[in-house]
């Protein structure tokens, strides 16, 4: 049936999502990270919310954060959070990235797709050094996306805007200089997309990216991983960390690190089956006030 794309990419999604959250009442702080969690038990559980300098109580958290970082440094106080964390760090851990954003000034719109995958000369012995090497390849593959081809605004007029992922070890594996390395790395993955886009070295007039250390540093996810707990058998379903939490009361998670699992459909899926069970959770606090729980429809709570 396709795959739809929203106009305006995932800056779009985000706003929409921000106007629905407002909509419903809610209140968004940005540039407050927090600090940790405390939780007191008693008759009504509380969690105490330490963020940017100051501490309000909560009936109930739903952490977004990576699930590792939940647990051993939001809850790291809590004896209930051991036993997750010391399960989490035996787990596997799924590959991180190197992401190289980059303009051009030629669009190349006549000659990609919108999505594209180029495949280096190793398959399976490549695989082996992203998920268990602890060097980075020689060679690579990567997945090139060119939004601009499917919603001309993302671009200015006759020119290009990329993302191009590289799959590459995470740092429990491969704890490299990506400080030192980058640079280099990004020439030779524009170096390989010249089969793809010609001569796109000499177009190139902006780039950024991130490396596993941007995972580890600025979104706090375990050994950089990009996607969080690898959806491997034993660790996919009902063996994933759960959307509630078994041991401390009024914890729920979602993201990538729960329940389906990684990628904006599996997370918005997610998202949506964690308000379930807060709603369910909530029913007979809220009981008094049907009429509020009638106006959110499922979609929009979830969301």
């Amino acid at each position: 049936m396709g795959v739809w794309f929203a106009r305006g990419g995932t800056g779009a999604l985000v706003r929409g999502l921000v106007e629905l959250h407002r909509s419903l009442g809610g209140e968004l702080r940005l540039s407050s990270p927090v600090d940790r969690i405390r939780v007191e038990d008693g008759a009504r559980v509380q969690h105490h919310v330490t963020a940017a300098g100051r501490t309000e109580a909560y009936d109930l958290v739903v952490s977004n954060a990576d699930v590792h970082h939940t647990y051993a440094g939001l809850y790291g106080e809590d004896a209930r959070a051991r036993p997750m964390v010391k399960k989490l760090e035996r787990s596997d851990w799924s590959m991180s990235l190197f992401v190289l954003y980059f303009g051009t000034d030629r669009s190349y719109a006549d000659q990609i797709a919108h999505h594209t995958v180029v495949f280096g000369p190793r398959y399976r012995g490549l695989l082996d050094d992203i998920f268990h090497g602890d060097r980075l390849p020689d060679d690579m593959s990567l997945y090139l996306h060119a939004p601009h081809v499917t919603d001309p605004s993302l671009a200015p007029p006759g020119h290009g805007s990329f993302y191009v992922l590289s799959p590459v070890p995470h740092l429990g594996h491969a704890d490299l200089d990506w400080e030192k390395i980058a640079p280099a790395y990004a020439d030779r993955v524009l170096a390989t997309l010249e089969t793809l886009l010609p001569d796109v070295r000499r177009h190139v007039v902006t780039r950024r990216w991130i490396t596993p250390h941007t995972f580890r540093d600025d979104l706090r996810s375990h050994v950089g991983a990009a996607f969080s707990l690898a959806p491997n058998l034993t660790q996919s379903a009902y063996f994933r960390p759960h959307n509630k939490c078994d041991r401390i009361p009024g914890l729920y998670i979602v993201g990538a690190g729960t329940h389906p699992g990684a990628g904006v459909p599996g997370v918005i899926n997610g998202a949506k089956a964690t308000a379930s069970v807060v709603l369910r959770d909530l029913a007979p606090r809220l009981a008094a006030a049907p009429a509020a729980i009638a106006a959110l429809p499922a979609t929009e709570s979830a969301a």
